[in-house]
């Protein structure tokens, strides 16, 4: 189901950037409201994605076998993207299109539905699944007190980037118009709200992590612990934030491997370059 809310404000927001663009004030509109080239359009990323690319790029989430089908719709994605405006329109066009390839690798990874021998091969299968199969556990951190488990609930991965943990749930429901320690089921009931959760967590930094964001649009600044971690800028990096602790500072993981291969396929689709550090073998998780 979409739940699409309606795009009136968004469309509203680009005919406030075609005003500024047209009365000579690009620099305003870029930076007030995050709008590089494509502005335009009412999401800058539908002028980098357009349908047929993006059922293409997930060419099997429609799949009779994916218990997804039919949920991850190109019209919920680019709606979710209205809510994020900077997402891929930070940085030069190169930069706005690796952005795009790390989000969908990183997504597909929690989402594949691919093995070694699929048709059409093992990533061609991302978007596959909507949430977490037989959980081992509800995921709930009952240490945390600012974000406290509703009873009965279950806060497993849910949505294109798994969200799991109430204190994960709590925040982006806060930031995102909806309960989420008490109807943690919308993120996958809901098409729009899943693509709004996995930009939310793409696009919010959680100090000492930066945003995924942060790191594929260039604007990282490692700190002092983060050089004597090794946590370099690069897709590696954006790993790290998201498994690190579980995938990080070990060699030839098969996870990151399958991450780094979305990531490669989906480079070499919008015809840019992948960058450096690709995987998180020698960061420290945070």
């Amino acid at each position: 189901m979409a739940c699409s809310c309606a795009t009136h404000g968004a469309c509203l927001l680009a005919v406030v950037v075609a005003f500024l663009v047209a009365s000579g004030r690009d620099g305003v509109a870029e930076a007030r409201y995050g709008y590089g080239p494509g502005h335009g359009q009412c999401s800058p990323v539908a002028a980098l994605v357009s349908e047929q690319l993006y059922n293409s790029l997930f060419l099997h989430k429609d799949d009779p076998a994916c218990p997804a089908k039919g949920f991850y719709t190109y019209a919920s994605f680019i709606q979710a993207t209205r809510t994020f405006p900077k997402f891929a329109a930070t940085g030069d066009l190169s930069t706005r299109k690796r952005e795009l390839a790390a989000f969908f690798a990183q997504i597909s990874h929690e989402t594949t539905g691919g093995w070694a021998t699929a048709p059409d091969g093992e990533y061609s299968w991302g978007l596959c699944y909507k949430e977490e199969i037989s959980p081992g556990s509800n995921y709930c951190d009952a240490t945390d007190k600012e974000w406290p488990c509703y009873p009965g609930k279950s806060y497993h991965g849910r949505g294109p980037i798994q969200l799991s943990w109430n204190f994960n749930y709590g925040p982006a429901g806060q930031a995102l118009g909806f309960d989420g320690l008490r109807n943690p089921e919308v993120v996958a009931n809901c098409s729009d709200t899943a693509f709004r959760t996995a930009l939310w967590f793409w696009m919010t930094p959680r100090r000492p992590k930066p945003s995924c964001h942060e790191v594929m649009a260039g604007e990282y600044r490692p700190t002092a612990a983060d050089l004597a971690a090794n946590r370099a800028p690069g897709f590696g990096l954006v790993t790290n934030i998201v498994n690190g602790g579980l995938e990080c500072n070990r060699t030839d993981d098969a996870r990151v491997n399958n991450r780094i291969g979305f990531y490669q396929r989906y480079c070499k689709i919008f015809n840019v370059d992948a960058g450096p550090n690709l995987d998180c073998a020698h960061q420290q998780p945070y």
